[in-house]
C-alpha cells in the first residue's frame, strides 16, 4: 500500500493512498463469493447462480461493498502509520471506481490540531475599564420600577401627547401597493418609547380620539420586509382610545414594595451595591476576554473549520435556549441557523483559539486543581446554603464527566488568573476604551 501526506495548510493534510492490485482482486473475489452465497436470480436456487451473472448483475454492489471495506481498512492504518490524528471525520476528496486488475486509489482531507507554540503570554499588554459609581444609573433603574408599577388612566378629551398609551386601527401603503404586513386593529402604541417607524410618532402628537390621520413615512433600511426597505409610505391610523400613565409616588411606600426596606433612600443604596456588583463582574468578564485576544495576538494560529463548526453549534444551541425561555426565537431575532453561524463565526473562531492557547498554558505552567479549589467551587455552587455543599460534593465525585469538565473549567480560571497576574493593566475609562480598540 502506498501512502502520500500532502500538507495544504498548518491544520490539513491530503492523504493520498493506493491500494495494490492483487489486494484490490482479492477483495473482489471475496466480495463475489459473499454476493453469490445470498443472491436469488430468476431460475436459480438462492448460492447457486453462476458466477458470471453475479458479476453482471451484481456488479455496482461489489463496487460499492470492496470501496467502503478498503476505505475503512486502510485509511485509519495509513494515519496511524504517520502519526495523523484527525479532529473531525475525514472527507474523501477524490476516489476512483473499483476495477479489477487495477489498483484502488482514493484521497482524503484530514483536519488536526494545530501545533501551539506558546511563546509570548507574560507581560501583555491590556486595557481595563476603570468603574463609575453611577447616581444616573440608578435613578434610571428607579424610574423603571415606577415605569413597571404605572397604572393607565383613560383621557376623554385633549389630544395625543408623549408619555401616552393608545389604542388604534392602522393600515399601510407602501409605494402605491396597500401592505397586508403593515395593517391591524387594536393596536397599542407608547408614544415616545422611539420605537415606532421614523416620522410615525410625530405624527401621531395632537390626534384626538376618534381621529383618523394620514401620515408619510419612509421604511427603514432594517425593516423585516426587505422588499419595501427605503420605500416611500403613508400609515393611515385612527385612534381609539387614549390613556394616560400614573406614575406612582416616589416615597418610602414605594420602596417598601421591593423588598425589606423601610426608606427609599435605603432602596437606592441597595440598588446602587447591586449595580456596583453587576458592573465589576461585568468589567472582569471583558477584561478576561480582553487578555485572551491579547494572548492569541502574540500568539498567532489558525483552527480547523470543523472545532469552529462545533463552537458556533454550541453558541447558536445557547441562544436557542435563551431565547425560548424569553418566549422569543432566531426568527423574531431577524436571523435563521445559516445567518447566526456566519455572523459569528469569526467570535466562534477567536474562543477556540483562546481555549487551545489556555490549555496550551496549563500544560506549560503545570497548572493544577487542589482538593482546596473544589471545595470552594461546591461552596461558591451552594450559594451560601451550607447544608448543600456534602450533596453538592457527593454529586461530583459520583459523577466523573462532571467533575472533569469542573476541574477544565477551574484550570482555565486559574491560568487566566495567570495571565493577568503577569499583564501590564493599564485603567482607562470606558469612553477610552470604546474609541481605541482594545489591547
Amino acid at each position: 500500500m502506498q501512502v502520500q501526506v500532502e500538507e495544504i495548510s498548518p491544520v490539513k493534510r491530503k492523504v493520498t493512498v493506493e491500494v495494490p492490485v492483487d489486494r484490490v482482486n482479492s477483495e473482489i473475489e471475496k466480495s463475489y463469493s459473499g454476493i453469490q452465497k445470498k443472491a436469488t436470480l430468476s431460475g436459480f436456487r438462492k448460492g447457486k447462480a453462476p458466477m458470471p451473472m453475479i458479476k453482471k448483475f451484481y456488479r455496482g454492489t461489489m463496487q460499492e461493498e470492496v470501496m467502503r471495506r478498503l476505505y475503512e481498512e486502510t485509511l485509519f492504518p495509513a494515519l496511524d502509520e504517520h502519526k495523523i490524528a484527525p479532529v473531525d471525520a475525514p472527507l474523501i476528496d477524490d476516489i476512483a471506481m473499483i476495477e479489477e486488475g487495477t489498483p484502488f486509489k482514493y484521497s482524503a482531507l484530514i483536519e488536526i490540531m494545530p501545533q501551539i507554540l506558546l511563546n509570548e503570554y507574560k507581560g501583555l499588554q491590556v486595557k481595563k475599564e476603570t468603574y463609575v459609581a453611577d447616581e444616573k444609573a440608578v435613578d434610571a433603574e428607579i424610574e423603571r420600577m415606577r415605569e413597571n408599577m404605572a397604572q393607565l388612566t383613560p383621557v376623554e378629551e385633549g389630544t395625543v401627547e408623549n408619555g401616552m398609551v393608545l389604542t388604534v386601527d392602522f393600515s399601510a401603503v407602501v409605494d402605491g401597493r396597500e401592505d397586508d404586513n403593515t395593517s391591524g386593529q387594536d393596536a397599542t402604541i407608547e408614544v415616545g418609547t422611539g420605537r415606532l417607524i421614523p416620522g410615525l410618532e410625530e405624527g401621531l402628537i395632537g390626534m384626538s380620539l376618534g381621529e383618523t390621520r394620514d401620515i408619510p413615512v419612509t421604511m427603514p433600511d432594517d425593516t423585516n420586509n426587505k422588499e419595501i426597505a427605503g420605500l416611500k409610505g403613508t400609515f393611515t391610523i385612527t385612534l381609539k382610545e387614549m390613556k394616560k400613565k400614573e406614575l406612582p409616588e416616589l416615597n418610602d411606600e414605594f420602596a417598601q414594595q421591593f423588598g425589606d426596606f423601610e426608606t427609599i433612600e435605603e432602596m437606592r443604596v441597595k440598588l446602587a451595591e447591586m449595580r456596583e456588583q453587576q458592573e465589576l463582574e461585568r468589567i472582569s468578564t471583558e477584561l478576561n476576554t480582553r487578555v485572551i485576544d491579547a494572548l492569541i495576538e502574540k500568539n498567532p494560529l489558525e483552527v480547523p473549520d470543523s472545532m469552529v463548526r462545533r463552537q458556533t453549534d454550541f453558541m447558536l444551541e445557547n441562544l436557542k435556549n435563551r431565547l425560548k425561555g424569553q418566549n422569543s426565537s432566531l426568527e423574531m431575532m431577524g436571523l435563521d441557523e445559516n445567518g447566526f453561524r456566519q455572523r459569528f463565526w469569526g467570535e466562534a473562531a477567536q474562543k477556540v483559539k483562546g481555549g487551545l492557547l489556555v490549555m496550551s498554558l496549563v500544560e506549560k505552567e503545570n497548572i493544577a486543581v487542589e482538593e482546596s479549589d473544589m471545595e470552594a467551587r461546591y461552596a461558591k455552587i451552594a450559594a451560601g446554603n451550607e447544608d448543600m455543599v456534602a450533596r453538592i460534593k457527593e454529586f461530583y465525585e459520583a459523577q466523573a464527566n462532571a467533575r472533569n469538565s469542573m476541574i477544565a473549567e477551574i484550570k482555565e480560571e486559574k491560568a487566566i488568573a495567570f495571565l493577568l497576574e503577569n499583564a501590564v493593566i493599564t485603567e482607562v475609562s470606558a469612553a477610552e476604551l470604546a474609541a481605541v480598540p482594545a489591547a
